[in-house]
């Protein structure tokens, strides 16, 4: 993107809808709560949500993928997989805050992991970066000062998951276009959900099918207002931004859900997303020197 063709005020509109979409999706799901088991919550919105994907069929049909893309996108759907059946189940046991305070260290989990395995090198500034993102983690956890529930644990498992998916969708949005990387996702996500839904499945009302399908639209106007913010801005103006879902986050558990104001996730929150932040502003700066 040239700087003529940069539109920061476009590009931070785009992602606060972003982010208000995808607090709408939290929001939802804590809702439902425990209604539904987190497998089959999770099948059912990925599933509803193949709909968004008729447009895209011929490209999709015209797609020829090899054997080692087919393969790549069979691993991602395994991390995203699990990924998306434990933020299901820590959405239902943790406040909205700390699930999205935590859903923070993803990106911090693709620095790791891409210095593991795809051999990048990690300056002692990222490294730095890093630590502090584990640093606000364990401010969130308070562990040895209050009982951990398992929803904080599958939390921590989640940004796993979450950040091998994003890894590999690095990887393949080099060789493929963005479409064929989210159709792909939605199909392999939904085919991996599937047997876990089924083990546990239980007759959703009309009421649930209805709050799920809206899960599914929010999520998808969520991706698609974040393509158009990167698009109009670099990911240096958009990036800190997504503090503001942290924000609505804490607001939402606090007159929605009457979760309380705890200021030791507001405070892990804020490292967290900090050296997020920094880390993208450090990638975008190295990138244009290159």
């Amino acid at each position: 993107m040239s700087k003529t063709d940069t539109r920061p005020v476009a590009g931070i509109l785009w992602m606060i809808f972003t982010g208000l979409n995808f607090v709408a999706v939290t929001a939802i799901v804590k809702y439902i709560g425990q209604d539904l088991p987190a497998a089959q919550a999770a099948f059912m919105r990925y599933v509803l949500g193949l709909v968004f994907l008729l447009p895209f069929l011929g490209e999709i049909r015209r797609s020829r993928l090899s054997h080692r893309a087919l393969g790549l996108f069979a691993m991602r759907g395994v991390f995203h997989t699990g990924a998306v059946i434990l933020w299901f189940f820590a959405m239902a046991r943790i406040s909205i805050a700390e699930v999205t305070a935590m859903n923070y260290l993803a990106p911090i989990y693709v620095s790791i992991l891409a210095a593991i395995l795809l051999g990048e090198k990690l300056a002692a500034r990222r490294i730095t970066a890093i630590v502090v993102a584990l640093l606000g983690a364990l401010v969130i956890l308070r562990p040895g000062f209050r009982e951990l529930s398992p929803g904080h644990i599958a939390m921590l498992f989640t940004a796993v998951g979450f950040a091998g998916s994003y890894l590999i969708a690095k990887i393949m949005a080099d060789e493929v276009s963005p479409t064929i990387v989210v159709a792909w996702l939605s199909i392999m996500v939904t085919i991996g959900l599937a047997p876990f839904a089924a083990m546990v499945w239980v007759t959703p009302t009309l009421a649930q099918v209805g709050w799920t399908f809206l899960i599914a639209c929010f999520a998808t106007a969520g991706h698609y207002s974040m393509t158009f913010a990167f698009r109009a801005a670099p990911v240096t103006v958009t990036q800190p931004v997504t503090f503001l879902q942290l924000v609505w986050a804490v607001l939402l558990g606090v007159l929605v859900f009457d979760e309380g104001l705890d200021a030791w996730v507001i405070l892990g929150g804020c490292l967290i997303v900090s050296a997020v932040v920094f880390i993208t502003w450090r990638e975008a700066l190295l990138k244009r020197q290159s």
